[in-house]
């Protein structure tokens, strides 16, 4: 039961994201992609060093045009097995830097993932950490899930250091477990779950503007 004495709204099947857009953090939008973004989702999602740890291929103009046409022209989620992907941009000069995606996976067990790409240009400045961090406020406290992991190449350092400042968890090393781009992996399993993200907040929201990424 929840606080109020009610039963949750999740119970009843009611869990859905609609988020208003844009979704702003300190010096980020968050906002569906546009066919206009073609060129500068091109500018880091082609990059060899970009994919290296990441289940797609560098991609070209026509891939990236399929896939704002597609799956990227979702603003909502309403069902499980739907994903969310979002343009990140700077306010300050509407420059898109990244891309977040929020997976939801499971309306019964409440669990999503979430995954990031960011252009490398813009590294070091913290972006990569404070827009994951607003979509682990949709995630949990619009969306309603109980529990969010980041799914990581061991290899990817800096995007487990990202979930680390994030304060999720490792839960698990997967040795060799997934033959990825012509050779077997290892794996990192990073998770959050509902009290632990309340347990953050609870003094108000950390400033999530600092880190490497």
């Amino acid at each position: 039961m929840s606080l109020s004495g009610t039963v949750p709204r999740w119970q009843h099947g009611g869990m859905e994201l609609r988020p208003s857009y844009p979704v702003r953090s300190r010096r980020l939008l968050l906002r569906p992609l546009r066919r206009s973004d073609a060129a500068a989702l091109a500018a880091y999602r082609g990059l060899p060093e970009v994919c290296r740890y990441v289940p797609f291929e560098p991609m070209d103009a026509g891939r990236i045009a399929d896939r704002l046409a597609g799956e990227w022209a979702r603003t909502a989620l309403d069902a499980e097995g739907q994903s969310l992907t979002l343009g990140v941009e700077l306010a300050a000069t509407g420059d898109l830097v990244g891309d977040v995606v929020l997976f939801w996976h499971s309306r019964e067990h409440r669990g999503g993932e979430v995954g990031y790409v960011f252009h490398p240009g813009y590294g070091g400045r913290g972006y990569a950490t404070e827009a994951v961090h607003a979509l682990l406020h949709l995630a949990f406290d619009r969306l309603g899930l109980h529990r969010v992991i980041a799914r990581i190449d061991a290899r990817n350092r800096a995007s487990a250091a990202l979930a680390a400042r994030l304060g999720m968890r490792q839960e698990a090393h997967l040795v060799r477990n997934e033959w990825f781009k012509g050779e077997w992996s290892d794996e990192l399993d990073f998770a959050l779950v509902e009290d632990e993200w309340l347990a953050q907040h609870r003094g108000g929201s950390p400033s999530c503007g600092q880190g490497t990424q």
